[in-house]
Order: C-alpha cells, then sequence, then structure tokens
C-alpha cells in the first residue's frame, strides 16, 4: 500500500524508540510530510541518530528539517549516495532497506556492527531482494 506520511503523537514515541530510523526511510517513502517530536532520546543511542539519519536523508535527497527533538521529513524519491553509519548498526540496517526504493545504489560505511547486533541481516536481507556487497 501506499505510504502517507503522519504527526507521531510524542506519548507513542518511547514505545518504538529503537524503530526510528527505519521508520525515518519509511517516512522518506511516504507521500506527505511526518513529523516525529519528543524523539530527544534518539541523540544519546549508539550515534546521535536524529544528527545521523538526518545526514543520511541529505545524500539522498529527501527534504527534511532537523529538531532538537526529532525531524520533520518531505517524502518523495530517493536517490542512491553514500551513507556514513557512524557505527550504528540501527542506521545501517535502515539505509539498506531505503536501497529497495532508491533510484540508485547507495553505499552504506562503518558498518561493522550490523553484524554483532544482528549477525543474519545480511542473508535475511538478499532473502526478501535486497543486493548487499560486503567490501573489505
Amino acid at each position: 500500500a501506499r505510504l502517507r506520511g503522519v504527526r507521531v503523537p510524542e506519548r507513542l514515541v518511547p514505545l518504538a524508540i529503537d524503530e526510528f530510523p527505519a521508520f525515518f526511510v519509511a517516512a522518506a517513502c511516504a507521500e506527505g510530510e511526518t513529523l516525529v517530536t519528543g524523539a530527544e532520546e534518539l541523540r544519546v543511542k549508539e550515534s546521535d541518530r536524529i544528527a545521523s539519519m538526518a545526514r543520511g536523508l541529505e545524500a539522498l535527497g529527501v527534504r527534511h528539517e532537523v529538531r532538537p527533538d526529532g525531524l520533520r521529513i518531505e517524502g518523495g524519491p530517493l536517490r542512491g549516495g553514500t551513507i556514513d553509519s557512524r557505527g550504528d548498526h540501527r542506521v545501517a540496517m535502515a539505509f539498506a532497506v531505503a536501497s529497495l526504493r532508491a533510484d540508485g545504489p547507495i553505499e552504506i560505511l562503518d558498518t561493522a556492527n550490523v553484524a554483532t547486533s544482528f549477525p543474519g541481516f545480511a542473508a535475511l536481507a538478499g532473502s526478501v531482494g535486497l543486493r548487499i556487497e560486503e567490501r573489505a
């Protein structure tokens, strides 16, 4: 189904704090605007996930606005590009999923932590159509 932008109620943010990198990618693929506020905890995870996701979205041509406690994202097409995951496994995996919708390849840097947190990610991702090439 087509995705539509939403405003996430702040009371729901703590229930899905670790899922927001993937959610931000979905928001980038949605029609319209998505707004997440009240998610300042994302600033103190394995990386500053708000900043890491914003830099990655920018690299893929996604219009967005960084907020102190979240992001506003305008959905639209994704282009290919290079993403620095800053060693954050959830950021890396989220942008791997984004490659399903991007109009070009996405290169993701600093991904070693993915193998630690989700050892079978590359195989599972491959089984649903992602082409992941690991480089030394």
